[in-house]
């Protein structure tokens, strides 16, 4: 139980690095929790540190998750454990979006795990069949609403509901799928107020170009 307790608190402060945040003080000397949204997830630092910045973000908090999984699972799964390798690494990758959406170092406040926890998605399919075409279908999901939409937090919302759809329709373990359900609830909760202003209709949407009228 002692390597499995370490796993977990490592692999929920790693998630708990604070990416947008940092790079806020660093680039522009700001919090980024006080400006745009206040999230700090890679959407509100596109919006305020600039494109670069954002999918730098983006790119590093995808990274948490697939570090978690990939490596540190290597590691925690080669010592003597009483969980099932594919249970641990699960489980771990939860700790780490529990750690990017309840960070520790900003007392407990944090982004909406979206990108962190497609990387530990992304870890896992590597090490569990069939994961792959779970992973297919969530990007194509998210893609086709956010191109008609132009909405990231709507493409997120409706790609957390199609995860535990997706994971029971592949047959996928039961660890599996209460974990995406867990997944679920955490993208409802973390949008709260993102679905308050898609109710009434004041949700921004985010253009790469300035649109045309």
């Amino acid at each position: 139980m002692l390597w499995i307790t370490v796993a977990l608190i490592t692999s929920y402060l790693l998630g708990s690095i604070p990416t947008a945040y940092l790079f806020g003080r660093l680039l522009k000397g700001v919090d980024i929790r006080k400006v745009g949204s206040g999230n700090i997830g890679a959407t509100n630092a596109m919006r305020a540190l600039g494109k670069g910045a954002g999918i730098t973000v983006l790119l590093l908090d995808i990274l948490k998750g697939f570090i978690v999984v990939v490596f540190l699972g290597d590691y925690f799964c080669s010592k003597p454990i009483l969980w099932q390798e594919q249970n641990l690494r699960i489980i771990m990758g939860l700790c780490s979006i529990c750690g990017h959406n309840w960070t520790v170092f900003l007392r407990f406040k944090g982004g909406k795990g979206i990108a962190t926890s497609f990387g530990v998605l992304l870890g896992l399919a590597l090490k569990l069949p069939g994961l792959g075409m779970v992973i297919g279908v969530l990007v194509l999901t998210w893609l086709i609403v956010f191109t008609i939409w132009r909405m990231v937090s709507l493409a997120s919302i409706v790609a957390g509901l199609a995860l535990p759809v997706s994971i029971l329709f592949f047959k996928q373990s039961a660890v599996l799928v209460v974990v995406s359900l867990i997944l679920c609830v955490f993208v409802l909760l973390r949008h709260k107020a993102n679905l308050l202003r898609l109710f009434q209709g004041k949700e921004p949407r985010l253009y790469f170009r300035k649109p045309k009228n």
